[in-house]
């Protein structure tokens, strides 16, 4: 086999790995109430921050976190920040 057919089998590899990795990713949704201080994901809707890993205290239900689909209210979360 030459180079250029041994690359070209090595992308297309990668390739299909790839995507066979994006079609398995799991599925999240984002959960308020739950991220521990300094663990949150992203900024807080009501504009305290604009950061992950800026929340100052456990369970500040502006904070959230990525959680797995269908988890979030079990473990205590909401679904969506609260009302201003």
């Amino acid at each position: 086999m030459n180079n250029k057919a041994m690359i070209a089998v090595a992308l297309a590899g990668l390739v299909g790995s790839s995507m066979a990795m994006a079609a398995d990713a799991p599925k999240t949704e984002k959960c308020y109430g739950v991220a521990k201080a300094g663990q949150n994901d992203c900024a807080t809707k009501n504009g305290t921050h604009s950061c992950a890993g800026q929340g100052k205290k456990d369970n500040d239900p502006n904070e959230w976190k990525k959680v797995p689909a269908g988890t979030c209210e079990k473990s205590g979360g909401k679904l969506e920040a609260p009302k201003a």
